[in-house]
Parts: structure tokens; sequence; C-alpha cells
């Protein structure tokens, strides 16, 4: 690698990486010495004017961690108006690997929001346009971004009084015309079992959609899906689709974002 050309900002940047790798429990002076390569006296100013910014702080026993103004960072980096161009690398190998529409969306309250989409070489059958929204309940985009966050935690499955209150409630605040609370519970139990949830002809008759969340750190930060004629999302061409999904998607998201585990 070629030297920074600037040494004490990239100190100060290996000082924060090394920070990140601490963890909440934080490092001493002396082993991030070791690890950054630099002296102690230097050291103590990178962290002095870190820690000035907000970007480190030290604990009451002399040991640094990464402080708030990391999350900041992190926030406008990952904010919504952002996705599109950080996310629209993968979309277009997704939709370039499987040659069908691809959307990307977030979840607003009880819709989906579509932030971007891709449109595939062949002529597709459907209408769609970035900014639309559609209840989160009847589409693949919503159903995965449930059943990875407002949805994730819980037993869904009726027990043979119809669930718990709890569970039916949750259920119930996301329920919309067009789908029912079993079928929603089918479609997020299937979702959180195989980490695709999808959705075939419940918006426009003749197509399908499947879709997977993308996960930061374990927690739904969007979700991405493949639009197609319903012939062409059963059988071997729906299976190639799952995968493109499971296998491929994961290996051209930004580093830190993540699809749910196959079972």
């Amino acid at each position: 690698m070629e030297p920074s050309p600037l040494g004490s900002v990239d100190k100060a940047l290996l000082t924060l990486d090394a920070l990140g790798r601490a963890g909440a429990d934080g490092t001493s002076l002396a082993a991030l010495s070791t690890e950054v390569g630099a002296n102690k006296s230097t050291l103590h100013r990178t962290l002095a004017a870190l820690r000035h910014r907000g970007y480190a702080e030290q604990s009451a026993d002399g040991t640094y961690r990464l402080g708030p103004a990391v999350l900041g960072l992190a926030s406008a980096f990952l904010a919504e108006e952002n996705l599109p161009a950080l996310l629209r690398p993968a979309l277009d190998a997704l939709s370039a690997e499987v040659d069908e529409l691809v959307h990307l969306g977030v979840l607003a309250g009880q819709e989906v929001v579509y932030l971007e989409k891709v449109e595939p070489r062949r002529a597709v059958r459907v209408w769609s346009a970035v900014g639309r929204r559609r209840p989160a309940a009847t589409t693949a985009l919503g159903r995965a971004l449930l059943a990875a966050g407002p949805l994730s935690a819980g037993p869904l499955s009726a027990g043979p009084d119809g669930g718990t209150p709890e569970t039916e409630a949750a259920l119930a605040a996301y329920t919309a015309p067009g789908t029912t609370t079993d079928r929603l519970r089918a479609a997020v139990d299937e979702a959180r079992r195989t980490g695709v949830a999808t959705e075939t002809e419940e918006n426009e008759p003749g197509i399908a959609c499947a879709a997977v969340a993308v996960l930061r750190a374990g927690r739904p930060l969007a979700a991405v899906s493949i639009t197609a004629p319903v012939e062409r999302m059963t059988g071997p061409a729906r299976d190639a689709r799952i995968s493109a999904l499971r296998e491929l998607l994961p290996t051209v998201l930004p580093a830190g974002l993540a699809v749910p585990p196959a079972p």
C-alpha cells in the first residue's frame, strides 16, 4: 500500500480503526501505541484531538473507546437519501445476473417506499416508480423488512386460541387491505424461516416478487427485491432468483451490510 499523503491524518484514522476493533470495553494507550505504530506522546495528542471532536472518549480507568460522534457519521452515510447511490452497484449487479427488475425499498410506518429501481434488458410487464408507496403487508419488500424488524421477535404462529394478544396486535398493526392477518402471519413466518419474503399476484396479476432485507448489525436498513412474471418465478427459474438474492447480493453489498442467513 502506498504511504498516506498526510501521516498525521492517517494516524488518526488508524486510531479510529483500532478503537472500533476494541469495542465498548476500550483499550489502553500502550495497546493502541503498539497497534497503530505510533509513540505514546504522539498518540496521546491524536487522541486528545479526537476527544475534542467527540470521536473518542476516555474512561475513568484511562482506557479509550470510540465516541458518539462516530454514530453521526454512520447515520449520515446510511441515511435514506444516500441509500440509492450507496446500493446502486449492488442493484445493478443483481439485475444483470437475473435480467429482471430489481427494487430497493425502506419501511415508512405501515408502508414501503421505493427508493430505487434497475430495469432489466428485457421488457417487464409491471409498472413501478421511485417514490411509490405500497402497504408493507402486501409486498415482498415490506414482508422482508417486517420479518427482520418489527415482527422479528416472538412466536407468530397461531395457537389453538388464535395466538397471544400481543401477537395478534402486532400483526393487526400492519395488516392492510388486500391481505389478512393469517396471510401476513404465514408470509412473515416464511421470511423469518427462510430469510426470503415472497409475494405472488397479490399486487398485480401475473407478477411475483421475492425480497431479502439488507441488514446492518443485525437490523434491517432496507430491502431488495426481484420482480418478474409468474412464469419466471416458479421451478428452477425461481430457485435461480432466490439463489441470487441469498448468494450473489451479499457479495456485492457495501462492507458492513448483509442479508439474513440462509436456513
